[in-house]
């Protein structure tokens, strides 16, 4: 039987690698369909996406970027990265002497408005991480009375900014994946967490990247592809040896140790299914950034008016 083949676009981080394993290997078949993998940073593939050309079916978008293609995609029930004590770090250097800045490390609140004027490294403009920092920086600001001024946002990728910011490239930077389990080996302290700051405001989960299908997809297929994705998660949990391999090959700088955190705290039963909590918190995140002008109006991520 002649198979449509679907390029499925994610990141090469464990957490992506140890879900899609089954999809990719042939180990959960999906009747009619096979799959390409389009292995990419996450920024990448929101460019890919925001572009419109060679845009893939499905992909991995940030809920910054699905914020502004929902009317070009539509949110799968599986294969998110969503979830409870996983959002973004901002970090900088320590002070000098071994003493840490004020902040997490340091046990004080962070404030998020001192970063006026400076340069932060983020890991890139349409990352939800990015989105979540506007937010909570426009609020400190607002808190402090100070005026609006902002920060200076440089791109660069995500495993680039922890050396930038030891190096004095850059003032602070925003972090994420593997990485909020590294700092401290680079000079680096915590100054904020925006996961608890969005789960304290919320007390919600924090929506950091989903499977987006095209909507020109018919609805057979989408309903195809979410079941895959569903077995394939669901088989990564139950035989998790099945795809050590395929995960070591695309994360060779990280140790097992770094990989093991970095699946459990990715991926969890919303990867599953997002459920009641999940799909709010994705709604809610969404309307903040459209009712504070950081992403444009459109329609719901939801196909076919599904919640």
């Amino acid at each position: 039987m002649d198979l449509r083949e679907l390029g499925l676009g994610f990141s090469s981080c464990p957490n992506d690698t140890f879900m899609f394993h089954g999809l990719m290997s042939g180990d959960v078949p999906v009747p009619g369909l096979r799959f390409r993998a389009e292995i990419a940073d996450i920024e990448a593939l929101n460019l890919r996406a925001l572009g419109g050309v060679d845009a893939l079916p499905i992909t991995k978008l940030s809920a910054s970027t699905l914020a502004q293609l929902c009317d070009r995609y539509c949110v799968l029930q599986a294969g998110a990265a969503l979830g409870r004590g996983c959002g973004p770090l901002v970090v900088e250097q320590a002070v000098a002497g071994g003493a840490v800045a004020g902040g997490l490390d340091s046990g004080s609140p962070a404030d998020l408005g001192a970063l006026a004027g400076r340069r932060v490294a983020v890991p890139g403009l349409h990352t939800t991480a990015y989105l979540l920092l506007r937010l909570f920086f426009a609020e400190a600001s607002e808190r402090a009375g100070r005026p609006a001024a902002s920060f200076e946002p440089v791109v660069m990728r995500f495993d680039e900014i922890m050396p930038a910011i030891a190096a004095g490239r850059v003032d602070a930077g925003l972090i994420i994946h593997e990485s909020r389990f590294t700092y401290a080996s680079h000079g680096l302290v915590a100054i904020a967490d925006l996961g608890v700051l969005w789960e304290g405001e919320t007390g919600l989960p924090l929506p950091l990247g989903m499977i987006c299908a095209q909507r020109e997809l018919a609805p057979a297929i989408i309903d195809a592809v979410e079941d895959g994705l569903r077995s394939s998660v669901r088989l990564a949990f139950a035989e998790p040896q099945r795809s050590r391999a395929w995960i070591r090959e695309h994360a060779q700088e990280i140790d097992d140790e770094v990989c093991r955190r970095h699946i459990a705290l990715y991926v969890n039963e919303f990867s599953v299914e997002l459920g009641e909590q999940g799909r709010e918190a994705i709604e809610l995140l969404i309307a903040r950034g459209r009712a504070q002008g950081l992403v444009p109006p459109g329609p719901s991520p939801w196909r076919g008016g599904r919640r």
